[in-house]
């Protein structure tokens, strides 16, 4: 299993995501890093493990508020251009980037006419299906039209992000067991290994995870541990 820190931007910050409340997220100043500026928490993660993928949230793109992050973004990737990063910055058309640049296209930034654009991606981008307390949200296309898939999708549970809630196992197992030719990417609600576990065992291998990396919950051992099966 892989593990992928996650880094959401707001307003010039890295922010403490939680329950998918983006108004009322603030700086990060956690027991892993007390700074919110996103280099110091790249650097942070690093000094857990040597991940090699990571995931950006731009949440001033994602909710159409002034202020997007994309020089910072460009920044990031060309300081740091042996890591991989996953960037969800809201509505995207396909469009030359870096090399390590990987377009995540959130359901919920997607209208049902604005589909017919992903194939300019060629499947060469990641789908979060976007899910929160009201069900799935954005195109519904998205969610029951697996032709609009590419290889790798994301299960964001938005409503668990940050809120010590565990992972939704009825919702990954769905999919795990509908499609087994999909990559499915976790995200919401892990606290601790025994998560990881959990997950490992509905056949996910990729997880996306802050709050119990900035909490120390899940540290190095851990992934090591989890890495190895």
């Amino acid at each position: 299993m892989e593990i992928i820190p996650v880094i959401d931007l707001k307003d010039g910050h890295v922010v403490h995501a939680r329950c998918g409340n983006r108004s009322l997220y603030l700086p990060i100043n956690s027991p892993l890093c007390r700074s919110s500026d996103v280099f110091d928490v790249v650097r942070a993660f690093l000094s857990v493990y040597a991940f090699k993928t990571f995931y950006l949230a731009d949440l001033n793109a994602i909710t159409g508020q002034e202020g997007d992050h994309t020089a910072l973004i460009n920044a990031l990737l060309s300081a740091f251009p042996e890591l991989i990063f996953w960037v969800d910055c809201g509505y995207q058309r396909h469009q030359a980037q870096p090399a390590n640049y990987v377009p995540v296209l959130g359901s919920e930034c997607y209208k049902p006419q604005q589909l017919v654009e992903l194939a300019d991606f060629n499947g060469n981008f990641i789908l979060s299906l976007d899910y929160g307390a009201s069900g799935a949200l954005g195109a519904r296309e998205l969610f029951d039209h697996t032709e609009y898939w590419p290889d790798r999708v994301i299960i964001m549970t938005l409503d668990r992000v940050g809120n010590q809630q565990g992972v939704d196992t009825g919702k990954l197992a769905s999919y795990c067991r509908d499609y087994p030719d999909t990559q499915f990417i976790a995200a919401g609600g892990i606290r601790h290994s025994d998560d990881l576990l959990v997950l490992q065992a509905l056949g996910v291998r990729h997880a996306l995870l802050a709050s119990a990396l900035h909490a120390k919950t899940i540290g190095h051992q851990e992934i090591a541990g989890i890495a190895k099966f």
